[in-house]
């Protein structure tokens, strides 16, 4: 717990210190491992979070937050396929909670599949709320679009402005 709240502060080599102090080695912890992965990720060691989920889940096979948080380490990737791929494992272990799933609608939605993104979400929200959440990631995908274009506007010109 703690170094889940120095994690949340932002203090992460702290955070890392107090989970790695917190397992003992002769019977690893899952979820000290899970923790450990989720700072690593935190702090950009994608290779290095990646193994520690791997290690989280052959101590506590198919467990949904570890599959969905390695999901997530590779949605900061931008590699939403994969993501996807971990999510629907989550998603589908009977002790998938809300979280779990509104992550998978969210990778969903991050490709586009607007529809499917909304059926998820709303097999934990009510239809408004499913809809209202699908909606407001259209908002933001629209928004990223704008700048990407606004950006390639600005190279073009500066390309003219050189030649």
């Amino acid at each position: 717990a703690y170094g889940k709240a120095l994690a949340a502060n932002g203090q992460f080599e702290p955070a890392l210190d107090a989970v790695r102090r917190a397992q003992t080695p002769e019977y690893p912890d899952w979820k000290l491992v899970s923790a450990e992965a989720a700072i690593l990720d935190q702090m950009g060691q994608k290779d290095e979070a990646r193994q520690d989920y791997r290690k989280a889940l052959e101590l506590k096979p198919n467990e949904p937050s570890v599959l969905s948080n390695l999901g997530m380490s590779y949605v900061l990737e931008g590699d939403l396929r994969t993501a996807e791929t971990y999510m629907r494992s989550a998603a589908q272990q009977p002790s998938a909670d809300s979280r779990v799933r509104q992550n998978l609608a969210l990778v969903v939605g991050l490709q586009g599949r607007f529809d499917e993104a909304e059926k998820i979400a709303s097999q934990e929200l009510s239809p408004e709320q499913a809809q209202a959440n699908v909606a407001y990631l259209r908002q933001m995908l629209a928004q990223q679009n704008a700048w990407s274009q606004l950006k390639d506007q600005d190279k073009n010109k500066a390309k003219v402005a050189t030649n």
